[in-house]
């Protein structure tokens, strides 16, 4: 048994995570412990016959739910960082009780009640306009969460609620372990022409830490796409492509393992999909919505799916003619100077780096070497200085692992927040890159409580003693999650529930975080980010210049596949086809494959293989909060480039009233983006914020620009 609460470090709210004391077996009965609290409180506040308040009902509801996150939110983190089987075990056995509860929470009608009469009485109309959104707010969601289903109803709804918590879950660990499971093991170094040698003597520490000869390639991203974009081996990247675009699926990747296939087969995300599928279809229907897309509209910008797809239509058909042609070019010098008859799937990312080569003269691995980690954080701090006037510093915290760094921000020497930055791949971590609230901005009888994030991304680990080193696109991930960072740590808002991300709209969220890799392209934060890993010379212009020409290379084609995942999801989630077969049981696999090749035949110029099951790997849709809303990404991608152009244009009017230099670090407009974007949180509706920021509607002018399809400024 346990030793008392007060020192379940899970039940320790009095500073930082301490996450050297917390263990797996700390995670039931600290959140046991919290949800009985939680009840009983909600227990009294329905059974008191006083009509509620703010300071007693809304203020003593969102110190629970605090607690509950903040403790919940920690155990998460670990689940998606320390994916190790006792971790595994301990998040998804207390899982169904969190996803239970807070499905009971927002059926709960006589807390719903509560809302409604606070909402009704003389009280609401005193409120500032903030805590009035916060009560409508949460009205809206209590009724999208299904209190206002008829009694009957609410355990099936619950149910679903329950079962959709378990199968994301399964399929993030799915994914996890499918790509894992798969390894090149080179012993000819003749396979290894081509690529990079800081890929080479990585995937060389790999071999050896597993005690083995040769080289060992894996299905993670720092591994995987060395091999893809330079490796001269058709063969090799063959291998690799199918391995990794048949992850977690029921096609089997090349194997004469047969403990493997079992294992592979046991992984297949596609029943997952199909289930999904029907509960959403089910929730949207018990809530009285066609589809489950206009369920997860209603909290966004967007009013409907149908504006959303015509946002999606209307950018794909003007970005598929550059598309078509980056494809023609391709597909010409792969044929002229490649001698490659037929442009494989495989060979696109290896004969797209040759061109690059051919046309700009410079690769991306020279690049690279001009990205040293401890050179790149500290120009990064440096912009995020320049822009907002605010220092950051390291910090001591304890962490989930040795390579985790912690840091502080202070402004005027009052900190401001402080935030974890874990940076490198592992094989017990989950893929991609992402941010998250340790602990949100609030202010209480103690005073103010500082907001405090981690920053999360997948990068190449130093190697051979030297500093780890970051491709430009490794510098534009850890820009837009600093950007997430920032959007969280910057908050000015006093109320728990709009501080930071907190309630933001979906598709606004991305704004802050794509705001910031605009800076990545300018040569007066580059040149002041870089130095050679060997030599600690500077980004040379000439090479600067060359990235700028090829800035925009297959933009189109980057553009319409970004357009195909979102035109995708949005249908999956409301296609009239896909609604009948969810009504009818779960979904089957090749229906949602079908809806996919339709899509492709509408937007896209590259056309995977049969086998191939990008689904089985979408966890954005399946496991990561972005169902019927990946459309976010270039609805938010219009806002913030809209937002940047403030900056391009006070540097050009700059020049014009005789400036010696373009610059775009101009504080007086960070300050401002700071105060009307990144300050407010969501205490007002997105747009009201960049219209604020912006003095009118946003534009698609600035996006085009950037990408490439309009005349340049």
């Amino acid at each position: 048994m346990l030793p008392p609460d007060k020192i379940n470090p899970l039940l320790d709210f009095s500073g930082l995570p301490r996450f050297g004391d917390i263990r797996p077996e700390h995670v039931a009965p600290a959140i046991r412990s919290l949800l009985t609290q939680y009840n009983a409180l909600i227990g009294r506040l329905t059974a008191d016959p006083a009509p509620p308040t703010w300071d007693g009902f809304i203020v003593p509801m969102t110190e629970a739910s605090e607690r509950l996150s903040r403790a919940w939110g920690i155990v998460g983190h670990l689940h998606g960082v320390l994916d190790i089987a006792p971790w595994r075990e301990a998040y998804n056995a207390i899982l169904p009780e969190v996803a239970g509860f807070y499905a009971e929470l927002g059926q709960n009608i006589a807390l719903f009640n509560k809302f409604k009469a606070l909402a009704a009485s003389q009280e609401y109309a005193a409120l500032n306009p903030v805590r009035r959104r916060i009560i409508d707010r949460e009205i809206r969601d209590f009724r999208l969460s299904g209190a206002e289903l008829p009694e009957e109803t609410k355990p099936r709804f619950k149910a679903i609620q329950e079962e959709l918590s378990g199968l994301a879950a399964k399929f993030s660990e799915n994914l996890l372990d499918a790509t894992n499971a798969h390894a090149e093991w080179i012993t000819d170094e003749a396979w290894l022409a081509g690529i990079p040698p800081v890929a080479c003597a990585a995937a060389r520490a790999a071999a050896e830490k597993d005690g083995k000869p040769g080289w060992k390639f894996t299905l993670h991203q720092p591994s995987y796409l060395p091999v893809m974009q330079y490796a001269d081996d058709r063969e090799l990247r063959a291998r690799m492509y199918r391995a990794n675009t048949t992850r977690a699926s029921e096609i089997l990747a090349l194997s004469d393992d047969a403990e493997n296939s079992d294992g592979k087969a046991k992984r297949d995300n596609g029943p997952l999909i199909g289930r999904i599928l029907a509960l959403r279809s089910e929730e949207a229907a018990h809530l009285g919505y066609r589809n489950y897309a206009e369920v997860s509209l209603v909290p966004k910008m967007a009013d409907s799916p149908a504006q959303a797809l015509a946002f999606l239509r209307e950018f794909g058909a003007k970005a598929k003619t550059f598309a078509e042609r980056d494809l023609a070019e391709l597909k010409t010098f792969a044929r002229e100077e490649l001698r490659l008859d037929s442009l494989e799937p495989w060979d696109i990312a290896w004969a797209s780096e040759k061109l690059r080569m051919s046309r700009y003269a410079y690769s991306e691995q020279e690049v690279r070497q001009y990205f040293p980690e401890p050179r790149v954080l500290d120009g990064l701090f440096r912009v995020i200085r320049h822009l907002y006037g605010v220092e950051i510093s390291a910090d001591k915290a304890q962490v989930w692992n040795e390579d985790v760094r912690f840091f502080r921000i202070e402004k005027n020497g009052e900190l401001i927040g402080q935030f974890y930055l874990d940076l490198y791949a592992r094989d017990t971590k989950r893929g991609g890159a992402w941010m998250d609230s340790a602990r949100s901005r609030s202010k209480n009888t103690n005073g103010i409580t500082t907001p405090v994030a981690w920053l999360t991304c997948n990068f190449p680990c130093p190697v051979d003693g030297k500093p780890a080193t970051f491709t430009h696109d490794d510098v534009l991930t850890l820009f837009h999650e600093t950007g997430h960072g920032l959007h969280h740590l910057l908050t000015r808002a006093e109320e728990l529930a709009v501080s930071g991300i907190n309630g933001v709209e979906w598709d606004a969220v991305e704004l802050p975080s794509q705001f910031m890799e605009n800076f990545c392209w300018e040569w007066d934060v580059l040149s002041m980010m870089t130095a050679h890993v060997d030599t600690s010379d500077p980004l040379p212009r000439a090479l600067y210049d060359k990235m700028i020409a090829a800035r925009n290379f297959q933009s189109g084609m980057q553009t319409v596949r970004q357009i195909e995942f979102a035109l995708f999801d949005l249908l999956l989630h409301s296609d009239k086809a896909i609604a009948h077969a969810a009504a009818s049981g779960d979904v089957p696999v090749n229906q949602v494959m079908a809806l996919l090749a339709d899509v492709r035949r509408e937007v896209a110029v590259l056309f995977p293989p049969p086998w191939h099951r990008f689904p089985h790997t979408f966890s954005h849709i399946f496991a990561g909060g972005y169902a019927a809303g990946y459309y976010s990404y270039k609805w938010a991608e219009v806002l913030s480039a809209d937002a940047f152009a403030v900056f391009e244009e006070a540097a050009i009017r700059g020049q014009d009233n005789g400036a010696d230099r373009y610059s775009l670090l101009d504080p007086a407009i960070g300050e401002r983006f700071w105060r009307e974007i990144l300050a407010v949180g969501s205490s007002r509706p997105a747009i009201d914020s960049f219209i604020a920021f912006r003095g009118r509607a946003p534009s698609v002018e600035a996006l085009l620009r950037h990408s490439g399809m309009t005349a340049p400024r």
